[in-house]
């Protein structure tokens, strides 16, 4: 159970997207499963050998934004990645009571402002999906700012594209590299979440707080 939140404190939610508001499943699947198979498929190597190379490749670009970025990985790779994401839209899902939360947060006058690192076509695939634009305030994808959330430069591009009072702002992110970027940077609040991929074991979040059901934080009381 994550700690109480101040929410009088409170003006501005920075929140991510995949594995945040939306169960990291569809992700895990397609980049854990599904490219390596496809890659294997089109280089003629056993599984375990194209998950390996995959792996090196992942590895190699971490926390970049290379590492988010389709079309990198669509030219690495020889695979059509955006025709994969089709395939499998219907693993796209809501976390458990994302919609309430979301509209706890517009009634209590919260600034709702998306900031993630997807590319801007993984973004458009979830908008279509899920409608996401219209349970949200602003939508800022990383890709835009130039540089990824993992940093500072970042945080201070978002400042000027989405102003807000770091003392005055809450953020969520099933990173905790990146909550701690956002903590270097000033974020005074930060969450974690224990469970992003529905279908993998929970995540234990070292420095800060981290909920399993956003039902946890509803109502609304600082």
């Amino acid at each position: 159970m994550p700690t109480s939140l101040p929410w009088h404190q409170i003006d501005t939610v920075l929140l991510d997207m995949d594995g945040t508001l939306i169960d990291l499943h569809f992700d895990s699947h397609l980049w854990q499963t599904l490219v390596p198979a496809r890659y294997a498929e089109r280089h003629n190597l056993a599984p375990d050998e194209a998950k390996r190379r995959i792996d090196a490749h992942y590895e190699a670009v971490a926390g970049t934004l290379n590492w988010y970025c389709v079309d990198y990985w669509s030219q690495t790779l020889s695979l059509d990645i955006r025709g994969m994401k089709q395939e499998i839209l219907g693993k796209i899902q809501w976390r458990p009571n994302v919609i309430p939360f979301l509209a706890a947060l517009k009634a209590a006058g919260k600034r709702r402002v998306l900031f993630t690192n997807a590319h801007p076509a993984s973004l458009a695939v979830k908008i279509e999906q899920l409608g996401l634009d219209e349970h949200l305030d602003e939508i800022v994808s990383s890709h835009e700012l130039g540089w990824s959330k993992e940093s500072q430069e970042s945080w201070q591009a978002l400042a000027e594209r989405v102003p807000f009072d770091p003392a005055r702002t809450l953020f969520v992110d099933d990173s905790e590299r990146i909550l701690v970027a956002s903590a270097d940077y000033g974020i005074a609040h930060q969450l974690g979440i224990h469970q992003p991929d529905s279908a993998m074991p929970p995540l234990q979040f070292r420095r800060f707080p981290a909920l399993k059901d956003y039902a946890e934080l509803l109502p609304l009381i600082a």
